[in-house]
């Protein structure tokens, strides 16, 4: 049966409820920072209890991905987003309501767990609506409002709290999910994966193997990279992780086929992904830090002065997906990588304790440049990397990997910014912050070096023409037959692309 063509209303009502959606969650990663120090003073916090108002969120976050995905894939991706919708919201209300920090962390953990179902299942409702010559732009999109939360949340959370309160950084969510809800159940296809199976050992072995990992990662700064808890963190998740592969090798349902690492496409954006996300984020985690505690701006002051970086994106990532759609995802993602690297380059060859912004601003737009012209195509290229029934895992391991890499990035440039520097003087700044930004600038470098091992279009379609098979790329560029199943509200029906 062929699949029918989704009607224009239903492809636009798709891009508005799951970027809406996203956009919640993705803002929430760094919305808060900039008001821990008003939540420090009225939850009377230590430092350690503040590391974990976010870190809280990080890791539930990072380690529910795979099992988000793959609920999606077994119960309806639809259904499970909706359910995601429904526990952030709850989640934000009781984040907005807490009265200690021990109140706070558990409401920013729940946060985490309902954002885990929105961000890789809004890849694949997308994905499902969107026709394959279009969807470049579609993840355009897509990446264009996410970029823009990810980069404005120290913005949002400083006007909020310079100007109303730091509750009002998780009131805002409430409302919005409220509205989004009898939406995403009425105005959103369903679709599943084609596994009616739940690996459940798998999913056990991968997310306890994650936590270890990324809460080694986060707590290797603040407690030493030597101690006790971090050398066991990171023994105990890699080992549970190669339970992990070792189990997915042999169990007839995995919840991860290790056949996807086969495709250099998902393995080359895959490890690009997870080395952007470090460079990018733990360099900004140091930057905001600079424009407040070094050149003095509030809050509001120093996320407007971050607009060149964050609003880049809202205008160059849908352009890049529907250039994208023409020429293919790797160039650009390249050329966003090396732009990116220019702009922290710049950034840290001008700072300096009274550096002019003027002088800073080249830095920022460059860096606004690489990261819109990395979201969409980036995004394509992973939905082309596998079979279309199996894009809900496949964008569940992505953004997992995105997210150790981010906590990664923070914490080990926050341990060369520690060894370098420190907050004693501006100056003691400066000096730990230039160096943690190289490190940035290699990570991003690496990242490009990593996506030239990736196939050019080309050369996928030469090798899908050589003994009579097609690659996973050629078979997104000349769209294969989809083994899922999408269901319109109401009707139930085969899901196949038209060969």
């Amino acid at each position: 049966m062929t699949q029918p063509t989704m009607s224009r209303s239903r492809i636009v009502w798709t891009l508005v409820l799951t970027s809406t959606a996203t956009f919640m969650a993705a803002l929430d990663n760094l919305v808060v920072t900039t008001a821990l120090p008003v939540i420090r003073e009225d939850l009377s916090a230590s430092i350690g209890e503040l590391g974990w108002v976010v870190n809280g969120y990080t890791l539930p976050f990072a380690c529910l991905l795979l099992l988000a995905a793959a609920m999606g894939d077994r119960f309806g991706r639809r259904r499970v987003f909706a359910a995601g919708v429904v526990v952030f919201t709850a989640a934000s209300a009781w984040a907005a309501l807490a009265s200690s920090t021990e109140s706070l962390i558990a409401a920013r953990a729940a946060q985490g767990a309902g954002a885990a179902a929105l961000l890789p299942l809004s890849l694949t409702l997308i994905s499902a609506a969107v026709p394959a010559n279009r969807r470049g732009m579609a993840f355009g999109i897509w990446g264009a409002v996410n970029g823009v939360a990810v980069a404005s949340g120290p913005l949002v959370g400083g006007t909020i709290t310079e100007h109303i309160s730091w509750h009002w950084i998780f009131w805002l969510n409430v409302p919005i999910g409220v509205l989004l809800l009898p939406l995403v159940l009425t105005r959103l296809a369903e679709s599943r994966g084609p596994n009616s199976r739940l690996d459940i050992v798998g999913t056990a072995l991968a997310s306890a193997g994650l936590f270890g990992i990324v809460f080694a990662i986060v707590r290797g700064h603040e407690v030493g990279w030597s101690s006790s808890q971090v050398v066991l963190g990171f023994t105990a998740g890699a080992a549970l992780l190669i339970g992990f592969v070792r189990w997915e090798l042999h169990t007839p349902a995995p919840l991860l086929p290790m056949r996807f690492f086969r495709s250099r496409a998902f393995t080359a954006i895959n490890i690009a992904g997870l080395l952007m996300f470090f460079g990018a984020f733990g360099s900004i985690f140091l930057l905001t830090q600079f424009l407040q505690f070094i050149q003095g701006f509030s809050p509001q002051e120093a996320g407007l002065r971050m607009l060149p970086w964050t609003v880049m994106p809202m205008f160059v990532a849908p352009l890049a997906g529907i250039v994208s759609d023409r020429i293919g995802g790797r160039p650009l993602v390249i050329g966003g990588f090396l732009s990116m690297a220019a702009g922290l380059g710049w950034l840290a060859l001008v700072a300096d304790p009274v550096v002019s912004y003027g002088s800073q601003l080249p830095g920022f737009v460059l860096a606004g440049l690489g990261m819109g012209l990395f979201f969409a195509p980036a995004s394509a290229i992973l939905m082309e990397s596998v079979a279309p029934a199996e894009q809900g895992i496949a964008s569940g391991v992505n953004n997992s990997v995105r997210e150790v890499g981010g906590a990664l990035g923070v914490a080990v440039l926050a341990s060369v910014f520690a060894a370098r520097g420190g907050y004693e003087t501006p100056q003691l700044f400066t000096d730990g912050l230039v160096p943690a930004l190289w490190l940035g600038v290699g990570a991003l470098v690496a990242a490009a070096v990593a996506m030239l091992w990736m196939p050019t279009r080309r050369r996928a379609l030469e090798m899908a023409g050589q003994g009579g098979k097609r690659s996973n790329l050629a078979e997104a560029v000349m769209p294969a037959r989809n083994v899922g199943v999408l269901e319109r509200p109401g009707h139930r029906m085969g899901n196949e692309d038209s060969a």
